[in-house]
């Protein structure tokens, strides 16, 4: 019976870290951080490896998309020195793939993540043109039953008004408001710690690539469909 590439025990030092959130405790265990480490390592190599079955990611290294556990303190209120979850992002290669991956494992709060988190205005602007030019395309995506069961619904900050340029009564008006366009969904720490969480991360990241796809579609061409890039 095959082993799970993310023990317990990495959860376990996540809990401890948490309750010993100090640098004297974390360089006391220094030595057991990179041995847990090397399983995230494994972990994002498996599934990088997937991945480029579907799509092509910018590094084929697992270990270089893994975010660093010590925490930029500078403008935070919370002075914790370490991050308290193993995370890692990945971004797809090339100009005309827009767009990005993301894993957060953490016990009790373990999600992925993808779209896009803060769009240039400009990049916004166009998102909104192919919006207000025709929605259903982007509609259908999101009710695909499969993305529904996946994801639920489109997430993302949203403003209350109506975006300048763009008309109230609009039927794309609820698209329009947006401001982020996030998928997320979320995993159980057992199924976190399973044999088959790589395949479960890479089926979640393959439901998420049409609504990729359509954004880096229109983000790589003007409104008359004529390439940017």
């Amino acid at each position: 019976m095959s082993k799970p590439l993310i023990p317990k025990s990495s959860f376990d030092f996540l809990k401890l870290l948490s309750k010993n959130n100090n640098r004297d405790w974390f360089n006391a265990h220094k030595e057991r951080y990179l041995s847990e480490l090397k399983h995230i390592e494994s972990f994002a190599d498996a599934l990088v490896a997937k991945m480029n079955k579907d799509d092509v990611i910018e590094t084929l290294s697992g270990k270089k998309s893994l975010h660093r556990i010590y925490r930029d303190v500078r403008f935070s209120k919370n002075k914790t020195p370490y991050n308290t979850h193993w995370g890692g992002s990945f971004t797809r290669a090339t100009k005309l793939r827009r767009g990005s991956y993301y894993f957060h494992f953490e016990p009790s709060n373990s999600f992925i993540a993808g779209g896009f988190w803060g769009p240039e205005p400009s990049d916004l602007k166009r998102i909104r043109d192919e919006f207000a030019f025709d929605a259903e395309p982007f509609r259908k995506i999101l009710k695909n039953k499969t993305f529904i069961k996946t994801f639920g619904t489109l997430n993302g900050e949203q403003i209350k008004t109506t975006p300048k340029g763009y008309n109230a009564n609009d039927k794309a008006i609820d698209l329009l408001r947006y401001k982020q366009f996030l998928l997320i969904k979320r995993f159980t720490d057992k199924e976190v710690l399973s044999t088959d969480i790589v395949k479960q991360v890479n089926e979640g990241f393959k439901t998420m690539r049409p609504f990729l796809n359509y954004m880096s579609d229109a983000l790589t061409t003007d409104v008359n469909g004529i390439s940017t890039v």
